[in-house]
């Protein structure tokens, strides 16, 4: 039997909270439409390699250098104010062909199996400001944990909808909105949003996702978050966390945290039936400048854990650089241990050693599934995989390529007991360099 919860119900009374608390504080004062504007440009050079280890094929290395140009304006003088933002996009392949495509920074290669030299976007939004509420409609950059575009490629993923923030009382944010397309990070054009994990039917596409949402933070150390979505015909999720910091003196703090979802099939069940609850718990200890984690993650549910494609919509602790760890009926725990080399006189050089070990059960998944057959596999009862993860990141703290970030990145997984049913033995390596340039 499906569970009764439904979106419309809390997205309407979030919504219904929103109005009058427009009208909780004055309006703010305005810069200006052109006092208040800002034109940023990122450039990201993104080289990645994944090297498929129990496959007789070529690796996927692709090299691309990313261009991003983002403008925003203030926002008119009065009590209804309103603003322009645009962005620009442009993506160059360097390198990458003739069956070494395919790595996810540059578009899918084409019957010649070369991706092309280039692509790119544009887009704009319409921005109103009433009191403590803004309104924005076009091309939108989202974060959240049920509509987050994927930001780890060469250039960002964007929607296409309408969205709607409120910040009345300090410590509390509320918003919401509707998405209908994408704009992929590797592709040029928009499409209707998809699940990273599922496979839609030929022909049938969720027509929008809406979400609603209040985050607080109004204690010191705490923060928390609930959030509400739909993709239609698709599913319900939900998410709830809470993370707090406690400091038991300058030098040691303590960090647990929880993330939990739930994920329920809805209308058309384009994907079939869903019923999954998946959560994680971390605790951080640190001491100076290292921390060491400990998490433990755990899909309770006979489909993964799923989320929009390529999006960063999986707030969990145990979401790495190759997996996340999301199988069905899957429970993994995790070690980390991460150091800020400020400690030895070198600010602005980070680092982070993480193992990841999983188990998951793929007997139990409906081998009929509309969107997960996939997952199921005969011999995977004990299917298991582990990760290790280096990341190394360099952030120039001066000068005149202050902010300039070289990051490298290294991940390792493996699996075994039917594990390659579902995914490959990868080496995967990322070198990243960001020069942000602030124009005005």
């Amino acid at each position: 039997m499906k569970n009764s919860l439904t979106f419309t119900p809390l997205f309407l009374a979030i919504t219904a909270t929103i109005v009058p608390l427009a009208h909780a504080a004055d309006a703010p004062p305005a810069d200006g439409f052109v006092e208040g504007a800002h034109l940023n440009i990122n450039t990201r050079n993104y080289y990645m390699n994944r090297d498929r280890r129990d496959l007789h094929t070529d690796d996927s290395k692709e090299w691309g250098q990313g261009f991003l140009g983002t403008f925003e304006s203030g926002y008119t003088q009065g009590t209804v104010g309103f603003g322009l933002d645009a962005h620009a996009m442009l993506g160059l392949k360097l390198d990458g062909g003739g069956g070494t495509d395919g790595s996810s920074i540059l578009p899918y290669g084409s019957g010649n199996g070369k991706a092309p030299g280039s692509f790119s976007t544009a887009g704009g939004t319409l921005k109103i400001r009433a009191f403590d509420t803004e309104v924005k409609a076009g091309d939108l950059f989202l974060n959240n944990p049920v509509i987050a575009g994927g930001m780890t490629r060469m250039l960002p993923q964007t929607f296409r909808g309408v969205s709607l923030v409120n910040h009345s009382f300090d410590g509390w944010m509320l918003e919401g909105g509707r998405a209908s397309f994408t704009k992929l990070y590797n592709q040029s054009g928009h499409q209707r949003i998809g699940t990273s994990y599922g496979a839609l039917p030929d022909h049938a596409d969720s027509q929008h996702l809406d979400w609603a949402g209040v985050s607080f933070s109004a204690i010191p150390g705490l923060t928390s978050n609930l959030y509400a979505s739909e993709l239609k015909d698709v599913w319900h999720q939900y998410y709830y966390d809470l993370d707090y910091t406690y400091a038991l003196n300058d030098l040691i703090s303590l960090n647990p945290g929880l993330h939990y979802y739930h994920t329920q099939d809805t209308g058309q069940s384009l994907l079939g039936a869903i019923d999954n609850n998946t959560y994680s718990l971390h605790f951080t200890v640190g001491v100076g400048n290292h921390s060491v984690t400990a998490a433990y993650q755990r899909v309770n549910g006979n489909t993964p854990f799923d989320y929009i494609t390529q999006g960063d919509s999986v707030y969990l602790d145990n979401s790495q650089q190759y997996s996340d760890f999301n199988g069905p009926n899957e429970r993994s725990w995790k070690l980390k241990y991460a150091y800020d080399f400020v400690g030895l006189g070198m600010p602005g050089l980070t680092s982070a050693v993480s193992y990841i070990s999983g188990k998951t059960d793929l007997t139990k998944v409906d081998p009929q599934s509309r969107g997960y057959s996939a997952w199921y596999s005969a011999d995977g009862k004990d299917a298991r995989h582990w990760e290790r993860d280096v990341d190394l990141k360099y952030v120039v703290q001066g000068g005149k390529a202050k902010d300039l970030a070289v990051r490298l990145q290294w991940a390792t997984n493996r699996g075994g007991r039917g594990y390659s049913a579902v995914d490959r033995d990868v080496d995967e390596y990322r070198v990243i360099v960001d020069y942000p340039i602030n124009v005005f």
